[in-house]
């Protein structure tokens, strides 16, 4: 399978200026949205989500940091994402926002406007001069949580995974590491 880029996707179509990158956990997604940016000539972003609550997360986002070179600038935004995205667009400019589950996170336990915050994203989407990629997670596709937190979450990850489809040029499932082109249009 040829891997698709984010200048052509290896049959001669590109992908556009929004790609969808979803898939499990550790199936990299990461790995494989951070390849279709770098691709990219231009100014390169990556716009994190995350929050280093516990020391394994400070070590995952150490990690992350360290597999991108000089040519990455970093931004932290744990809540809002759309300000972000506006703020760091630019023709030519190639954002990589990292991701949308921990962003989903951290709208649910800030007690956040959640369909507010997903119009905003879907607006600043809408209006971006650059490209962007953005990672999810795929999270429907396990048991039922037991608790109605966890529910919650899942729900809300799943119509922000839908909202960002429908927007998106292209979307990328990874399953073992491996890409499938689920959307090109």
């Amino acid at each position: 399978m040829t891997e698709p880029t984010t200048d052509d996707d290896g049959q001669g179509r590109a992908p556009g200026r929004i790609v969808l990158v979803i898939g499990g956990a550790r199936s990299g997604k990461s790995r494989h949205a951070q390849r279709l940016a770098e691709r990219a000539s231009g100014p390169l972003t990556f716009i994190a989500t995350a929050q280093a609550f516990d020391a394994e997360m400070t070590d995952r986002i150490a990690r992350h940091r360290a597999d991108r070179d000089e040519r990455w600038r970093t931004v932290e935004t744990p809540v809002d994402l759309a300000a972000a995205i506006t703020g760091c667009d630019a023709p030519g400019a190639m954002l990589l926002v990292d991701c949308l589950t921990l962003w989903a996170s951290n709208l649910l336990l800030g007690d956040e406007d959640i369909d507010r915050h997903v119009a905003r994203l879907d607006d600043a989407l809408a209006g971006a001069q650059g490209r962007i990629v953005l990672v999810t997670n795929e999270v429907g596709w396990g048991i039922v949580p037991d608790n109605a937190l966890a529910r919650r979450f899942r729900d809300v990850a799943g119509r922000i995974n839908q909202s960002v489809a429908a927007r998106a040029q292209a979307v990328d499932l990874i399953v073992a590491g491996l890409p499938l082109a689920l959307k090109r249009s």
